[in-house]
């Protein structure tokens, strides 16, 4: 189940990684494994629903765009991604960390090097964006007159 719940958080940081981020922590790697496209990169939409307070009907939110890619390394693992956006090399680039983080002899230091920096990243923009919102909060007081 630990193994489930790891590969679930990396492919997370995986997907809402920003492109130019990855791929400069990806270079200092300085890894070319062999792979081959098993699917490559696509991209499609996906109907989002939503519920209001999380408890009522379900309604459609909108169309989201979404590229996927599948990989399949030399020694036969295979790495999948699913991606916001339209960027086929992102998406491609996704599915290579996910075969790779799950061979014993890279996943130890991609967790170090590339996840970890991505995962940090991501917490860092997440804390700026609510201070953001913070900051421009209002808070309403009503005065209760006597009756």
């Amino acid at each position: 189940m630990q193994a489930l719940e790891s590969r679930q958080r990396w492919m997370s940081v995986l997907a809402h990684s920003r492109p130019e981020q990855l791929r400069s922590h990806w270079q200092a790697l300085n890894l070319s494994p062999g792979y081959r496209s098993i699917r490559a990169p696509e991209i499609g939409l996906t109907q989002l629903q939503g519920r209001m307070g999380a408890t009522g009907r379900r309604f459609v939110l909108g169309d989201m765009t979404v590229t996927r890619a599948v990989v399949q390394l030399d020694n036969g693992g295979y790495g999948y991604s699913y991606i916001a956006g339209r960027d086929k090399a992102h998406a491609e680039l996704c599915a290579l960390a996910d075969a790779l983080l799950q061979q014993p002899e890279h996943g130890e230091r991609l967790q170090q090097q590339l996840i970890a920096p991505l995962a940090a990243l991501q917490h860092e923009q997440r804390q700026l964006r609510a201070r953001a919102i913070a900051a421009s909060r209002v808070d309403f007081f009503t005065l209760v007159r006597g009756d």
